[in-house]
């Protein structure tokens, strides 16, 4: 069911026209039955009519052209003698001489026939008329009131659609409402005159909004806690692993692996921040045009001391290419290619970005000759806390599996694009996001 209005619309119009259909055909039958009746007073009174007339028993047999070839009439006498006629009456007795109504074959025709006795010149009368064509004028006037309730069904249906468009006008009174919520409204609906049936659907609607907005408030409250809480201990604990190393060393082993942990504890926290920092809802509202190249550039300056440090070499190619989306959100998905791409290259390797425009938007790809991905690991790779090998990464460096499905999310976002396969150099990985033309920036 596409549509209530039209459903609601065709219920009625088949109810109705069953409803007449029954009503019709009894109405066929009582007035086919009321018609045959009121013919058959015709041939009656015709019969009394002609047994009025001033007519003599030694009449001779009279030839009428004046009656239609529709109807007859015969005159006889007690012995049998024919007295009179129409023209298209037959000369012989097609029935037996007894009062009342009969029905005879003539002339290829069915007929529908009376006989009455004249008491006082002792003849008798028969009247006949054609059965079909009494049937056909019967018809005629039935079907003819039948043609103005048929031609009356669209007039009908155009009524109960402006009347159930009318019963439905509160229905899309809050669709349209709905409609035009920014994706931060989450304020009551108020429909003026809302019918009972609407009521309680208003009612869950507006508790649905209350919940959600609950739900927001309390993400919120937990990103802003959360980025105090475990950013504070932890800034701590590098603090105090400082000075342990200044005290005895960087030599020990155990010292050593406590201060890998903290730091891989720091970046799954920068990482799970990131994530719920990037909710769809905000990122809708806060879209803008964004030179997607200007940005690579800056995150690759940003991002320096990392490569320099390996001694990597960074290549951007592409010119200005402008997307829509959301600025925070675009910086984390090139911090976290731009971190993977270098943690998972060797010392003196290569890192390449591209960006370029394509008929249907703007490309951007970020390839390495690290140690790359095996093909049947390209999807998985984009589930959360999965990291190639487990825990215990062959490259030995820190992660939380959380980067590219961070990467991943932020892609959705973005109503773009994302796959993976081998780099241009002997080893590595290239990632390969479509973003789509820009629209309404």
């Amino acid at each position: 069911m596409k549509s209530i209005r039209l459903y609601l619309l065709l219920a009625v119009i088949a109810t109705i026209t069953l409803v007449n259909f029954v009503s019709l055909l009894h109405g066929y039958q009582s007035s086919m039955a009321q018609a045959q009746q009121l013919f058959d007073a015709r041939l009656q009174s015709m019969a009394m009519l002609i047994a009025s007339a001033n007519q003599s028993l030694n009449v001779s047999p009279i030839h009428s052209e004046q009656e239609t070839q529709n109807v007859y009439y015969q005159i006889w006498k007690d012995n049998g003698q024919l007295l009179s006629r129409s023209s298209n009456a037959p000369e012989v007795k097609l029935l037996e001489l007894s009062i009342g109504f009969h029905d005879v074959n003539y002339a290829s025709y069915r007929w529908r026939s009376y006989v009455f006795k004249d008491a006082v010149l002792n003849r008798w009368i028969v009247t006949a008329e054609r059965s079909d064509i009494r049937y056909g004028l019967a018809e005629q006037i039935i079907v003819e009131s039948v043609y103005s309730i048929v031609l009356g069904m669209p007039v009908v249906a155009i009524i109960i659609w402006l009347v159930v468009g009318m019963g439905l006008r509160p229905l899309h009174t809050l669709a349209d409402q709905l409609s035009k919520k920014q994706l931060e409204d989450l304020s009551p609906v108020v429909i003026d005159y809302s019918p009972i049936e609407l009521n309680q659907v208003v009612q869950t609607t507006n508790s649905l909004f209350k919940r959600l907005e609950e739900a927001f408030e309390r993400e919120q409250r937990f990103s802003a806690d959360a980025a105090h809480e475990l950013r504070t201990p932890v800034s701590g604990l590098k603090v105090h692993l400082h000075n342990l190393k200044a005290n005895i060393g960087d030599k020990n082993l155990d010292l050593n692996m406590l201060s890998q942990s903290v730091d891989r504890m720091e970046h799954l926290i920068e990482q799970i921040l990131d994530l719920h920092r990037c909710p769809p809802d905000q990122a809708a509202v806060e879209f803008k045009k964004i030179d997607l190249h200007a940005l690579a550039k800056n995150s690759m300056a940003n991002n320096y001391q990392k490569f320099e440090i390996k001694h990597q070499t960074m290549v951007l190619n592409g010119k200005s290419c402008f997307i829509s989306g959301y600025d925070f959100a675009l910086e984390t998905l090139l911090q976290n290619l731009l971190g993977n791409a270098s943690k998972y290259t060797p010392d003196s390797g290569e890192v390449l970005v591209d960006i370029s425009a394509t008929d249907s938007g703007v490309r951007l790809t970020v390839e390495d000759s690290g140690v790359g991905i095996s093909s049947d690991y390209y999807q998985r790779v984009f589930e959360r806390f999965y990291r190639l090998h487990g825990d215990q990464h062959d490259s030995n460096i820190i992660g939380c599996g959380l980067g590219l499905a961070i990467v991943k999310h932020i892609v959705d976002m973005h109503g773009a694009t994302i796959f993976l396969g081998p780099s241009q150099f002997e080893s590595g990985l290239k990632v390969t996001i479509d973003f789509p033309k820009v629209r309404g920036v």
